[in-house]
């Protein structure tokens, strides 16, 4: 694709999520690449009608016990060949606790089984943040499993470093 100038990028910022935390990244993330000046449309991945109206896309979903969500391996699915040709950055978010997302989860950054889609549309960049459990969205079940992983809880999004990624594409894209 040619570099297209900084008038004619629109960019999808479009996300899976479950309790909406990973909303509220995708969020922040277009509010940066607006303030960048681009052209940006938030949606929700079941929500998306015309992908190729856009000339770039960050797409991110929650991670469940490493995984990713049905809804975001979906649009993936229906939208790899065209996905294949612009710009794309994919984040998830999902370790909790203090420190560097990437040694949380150990270096992981996409499920292996999803690594066809990784071949197939060649993102920019694959990043993981940090993300939160709110107790009071939970479900009974959830609330289970996480009491007996012992993970923590609470907010732990690194706003700075979201903020910083979100940053990097904007230049990438002017």
């Amino acid at each position: 694709m040619a570099k297209c100038d900084q008038m004619e990028n629109k960019v999808l910022v479009a996300y899976a999520t479950k309790h909406g935390h990973t909303a509220e990244i995708a969020e922040k993330i277009g509010r940066v690449l607006k303030d960048d000046g681009l052209q940006v449309d938030i949606i929700n991945v079941n929500k998306v009608k015309d992908i190729k109206q856009y000339t770039a896309v960050v797409v991110g979903t929650a991670t469940y016990i490493a995984t990713w969500r049905r809804e975001f391996l979906r649009f993936l699915a229906a939208n790899e060949k065209y996905l294949a040709t612009i710009p794309v950055w994919l984040f998830s978010s999902g370790p909790m606790g203090e420190g560097d997302p990437l040694e949380l989860s150990q270096g992981w950054r996409y499920p292996e089984n999803n690594k066809a889609y990784i071949d197939a549309i060649k993102p920019r960049d694959i990043t993981v943040f940090q993300g939160a459990i709110d107790l009071d969205k939970m479900g009974f079940f959830e609330k289970w499993v996480i009491k007996n992983v012992k993970a923590p809880v609470g907010d732990f999004r690194d706003w700075n470093l979201i903020t910083k990624w979100a940053e990097s594409i904007a230049l990438s894209l002017k």
